[in-house]
């Protein structure tokens, strides 16, 4: 049986998991491959050099010089597990041009390097695989390439970021505030001490565009996604969508419009109450497809974490193997052969929720509806709430509204005399209202 020697770039939390997955299963691994797959060489800070030693033992070999397994000619698979966008870049790309197959989880590379590193892969014939860069153990990559290959993909809409997941289900299941429910999501290590690329839709925003290019077989970048994060979301937005049948979820969604291209974005979405997707809570992930011949497909488990992330990096490890015993590499290559166009604000539909403050006086409400009307927005559903003093609470639900037509009316109601403020505004996903 051949020995495909592996270098690991990282061994922290994901590339710790890596170890000990590899290690754990070697045996069933072996046999599904057909190949002994062995790690030699461990890449790192010379600093971390003896916590993996005391951490993994002796029996690796541990090295601070990329060198050391870039130019070992042994070593045919190398593991970028290290993060961030600079050097692990570079770092891919030099294991590429040297004729080594990479097993990347790095989103930030794949969404804003791809393209560059793919053509590598290619010119060298080697495998450049990704699937933990996604939905961490959630299988989503390979079968967007494999399984629904032959379908025409139309929606692929995704709970993608447990950060914000789990703090949205504790305000709706809790009544928690925005800020308590960040502050305890920080101290459980669920966000980072600067939360920003999750609670803004940062990282979902990288994530969809790599799912969205795969689907579409089109490159899309980062430029492309309209973003939105989940900072706006109050309790009071919680409490309405309850009384309307809805819940909140912070979705990457991209979409195919036959005629007028593809629309991407991440945002704050209000969710039927019996969608696959408003079911999906705390920290967990899942990515719903509609494909032409398929129909609806979901895909759910734990979308991060050390374990389920190396879970999926393990399986490319395989791939590459088999692939290599079979002197088949490169065998499924970058899939974005068509430059599909974006499609206009004109053309993107979705029923919105508008939450706004208004001055509680006669006529305040048929200006706001004329308001709407004079944009070719009709309203659904509109609720009114007394607040203190003499103001009043407003909440609508449009029908299906251009994003052109929603931003030319939010505008009017900005400069309304009776209008105090325009709290929140969010996208609906409801087949009913289609």
């Amino acid at each position: 049986m051949n020995v495909v020697k592996i270098g690991l770039l990282g061994a922290g939390t994901v590339g710790g998991g890596v170890i000990k997955v590899l290690e754990k299963n070697a045996a069933d691994i072996c046999k599904k491959t057909g190949e002994k797959i062995e790690l030699t060489k461990i890449f790192g800070l010379s600093k971390d050099m003896e916590h993996y030693k005391k951490e993994y033992g002796s029996h690796y070999l541990y090295t601070d010089k990329i060198e050391d397994i870039l130019e070992d000619e042994e070593i045919k698979i190398v593991v970028e597990l290290i993060g961030r966008e600079h050097p692990a870049k570079e770092f891919i790309e030099d294991a590429l041009r040297h004729g080594k197959s990479v097993i990347t989880a790095n989103k930030d590379v794949v969404a804003k390097y791809g393209k560059e590193l793919f053509a590598i892969a290619e010119e060298k014939g080697c495998d450049l695989l990704f699937e933990a860069s996604v939905a961490g153990g959630i299988p989503i990559i390979t079968p967007l390439k494999t399984s629904l290959a032959a379908n025409e993909i139309q929606t692929v809409m995704g709970i993608v970021n447990g950060t914000t997941n789990y703090m949205l289900t504790k305000m709706t299941r809790e009544g928690m505030d925005y800020n308590a429910v960040l502050k305890e999501a920080q101290e459980k290590g669920y966000a980072e001490s600067d939360p920003t690329a999750d609670v803004g839709g940062l990282d979902a925003a990288r994530k969809i565009v790599i799912l969205g290019s795969i689907a579409f077989n089109t490159r899309l970048t980062l430029d492309d996604v309209a973003i939105e994060g989940i900072e706006k979301i109050s309790i009071k937005d919680i409490q309405f969508a309850e009384e309307l049948g809805y819940v909140i979820k912070l979705l990457a969604i991209a979409k195919r419009d036959a005629e007028h291209g593809i629309s991407v974005a991440v945002h704050p979405t209000m969710l039927p109450k019996d969608h696959p997707l408003a079911n999906v809570n705390d920290v967990y992930n899942a990515i719903f497809v509609v494909g032409d011949a398929v129909g609806d497909t979901m895909f759910m488990g734990m979308g991060a974490g050390r374990f389920p992330t190396a879970s999926a990096v393990c399986s490319d490890i395989m791939e590459a193997a088999r692939n290599m015993k079979n002197k088949d590499r490169g065998r499924i290559s970058c899939t974005c052969f068509n430059e599909k166009k974006l499609c206009p604000k004109e053309y993107m539909f979705a029923p919105c929720y508008i939450r706004m403050q208004v001055t509680d006086e006669p006529g305040a409400l048929s200006a706001i509806a004329a308001a709407f009307a004079s944009q070719n927005v009709s309203l659904r559903n509109v609720v009114q709430k007394d607040l203190p003093g003499q103001s009043a609470e407003i909440v609508v639900i449009t029908h299906r509204v251009s994003e052109m037509n929603l931003e030319m009316a939010l505008n009017l109601l900005k400069v309304l005399p009776v209008v105090a403020e325009i709290n929140s505004v969010i996208r609906v996903e409801d087949k009913e209202m289609d």
